[in-house]
């Protein structure tokens, strides 16, 4: 395909770019200008469907402002991602040989980067899809790809082809491999970044995540978007931000920690797990993750289509999500982190290992009466400080970027350890909650000689009360 007429109007001056935009006030980063060709995409049944996908997930039955939409945080990293180009632009331009085209695609990636995304956040493809198809692989970035090709067949937009390739390149640029250009290989580290995971994504995410769930947020990502610079074709911040930069990994850290891992919020994504699995087979619901004709039409409201369904197959994901309503939740028993000198060779706890460090009592254990949830949470690149990833330069008239060593270590409080790993234990039912505290606490003397866990197990007088 030749260059489109979108390519065309993006290379004339600003004034007639601004009278073919339209534009939506967002509460994060105020008005957002859309551009025609945006506007081709967002203007779809497909796209569309990100307004019933939360954000967040299920943290609304926990946190009740997090009612914020993937529709409103994909139009926040496209504004982000133009944004950043564009500061990129007006201070290195001629020596990056950016151009308008650069710009559009660059922001595109940012608008469609979730546009495969499944419900529920990501317990769909990380708790839900490895328990109905053994091994998956499925991720929403590659369903984005498929996504993005199916909504341009579907409406016709006019889009070069290799243009559009670019755009796809963007999104699942953490995978290097899969690089085609290696032109301009700092415009693929803006909105998905697998050098070092400092992208617009998380810039957007976590100043939207803090508002909407009422925390704070000490980050801020305008500091480092207006110092950026690029230097080997890759992007470099002042080594005066080394801090800032550290706090997006910190702020992310705290959000999984207070959040996205909330006990509560896990026990509700636990029950909702059961309640798909229980009606997969008569829904099909995993059957669409393939084709992006089908996968559009599943989103968070699958939830309501399970309760409004009579079938009396269905009874045991309609009750399920019955006691989710109610509040009469799945029961937390107790967590621990795992010892740092222990997690290199972690091989998973699972139900039946508590069940098995039972001791002889008044209720007999089974296996489906426990879950064991195992939570990770990291600066954004597993045990590896992403800091160690991330080139710096001294000042404004340098043209040496470097790493900051850690031994060179801006403060002492910093972390020396980026990973942490929480085993935790939920009883389905409240009258379980004491046999299953018991024999977690069991399991941890067995396993390690001590209870390592974070509360203490009560006296049984105590917890008859």
């Amino acid at each position: 395909m030749g260059a489109s007429s979108t390519d065309e109007l993006l290379k004339s001056n600003s004034s007639q770019k601004e009278r073919y935009s339209k534009h939506v006030h967002d509460n994060v980063h105020g008005n957002i200008y859309l551009d025609p060709l945006a506007l081709q995409f967002i203007d779809t049944e497909e796209f569309q469907r990100l307004r019933d996908l939360k954000q967040l997930g299920l943290s609304h039955l926990v946190y009740p402002g997090a009612v914020h939409s993937r529709f409103e945080h994909s139009l926040g990293v496209y504004w982000l991602a133009g944004t950043a180009v564009q500061t990129l632009k007006d201070y290195q331009g001629l020596e990056l040989d950016i151009d308008d085209i650069d710009i559009q695609t660059v922001k595109l990636a940012g608008l469609l980067h979730d546009v495969g995304h499944g419900p529920f956040s990501h317990m769909f493809e990380r708790e839900f899809l490895p328990r109905v198809l053994s091994g998956s692989n499925w991720t929403h970035e590659d369903m984005s790809l498929k996504m993005i090709d199916y909504i341009v067949d579907q409406h016709y937009i006019d889009i070069d082809s290799g243009r559009l390739n670019r755009v796809k390149e963007m999104i699942v640029t953490s995978h290097a491999s899969q690089k085609s250009a290696k032109e301009k290989q700092f415009l693929y580290d803006i909105v998905a970044n697998g050098r070092n995971g400092i992208d617009v994504d998380k810039f957007d995410y976590i100043v939207r995540d803090s508002r909407a769930c009422g925390l704070g947020c000490n980050f801020q990502f305008e500091r480092l978007m207006e110092t950026m610079r690029v230097m080997g074709d890759e992007i470099c911040y002042r080594a005066k931000d080394y801090l800032t930069v550290y706090k997006l990994f910190s702020a992310r850290a705290d959000l999984h920690r207070t959040v996205y891992t909330h006990a509560k919020v896990k026990a509700i994504e636990l029950m909702l797990v059961d309640a798909l699995l229980e009606a997969n087979e008569h829904l099909g619901i995993s059957s669409s993750i393939q084709q992006p004709a089908e996968f559009w039409k599943l989103d968070d409201t699958i939830i309501n289509a399970i309760l409004a369904d009579p079938r009396p197959e269905l009874k045991k994901a309609r009750d399920i999500i019955l006691r989710v309503r109610r509040r009469q939740l799945y029961q937390f028993c107790n967590e621990y982190s795992v010892p740092k000198a222990k997690q290199e060779h972690f091989k998973g706890i699972t139900a039946q290992d508590i069940v098995c460090s039972q001791k002889a009592g008044e209720v007999t254990l089974k296996e489906e009466d426990v879950i064991v949830s195992i939570v990770k949470i990291d600066l954004t690149r597993g045990k590896k400080n992403p800091l160690e990833s991330t080139n710096f330069y001294q000042d404004y008239c340098s043209d040496v970027k470097f790493l900051i060593d850690k031994e060179e270590r801006i403060s002492h409080l910093l972390p020396t350890f980026c990973q942490d790993m929480i085993v935790r234990v939920y009883a389905k039912e409240p009258h379980l909650v004491e046999a299953v505290s018991d024999a977690f606490e069991n399991f941890q003397m067995k396993t390690y000689g001590e209870k390592t866990q974070v509360h203490s197990t009560p006296e049984k007088k105590k917890r008859r009360r």
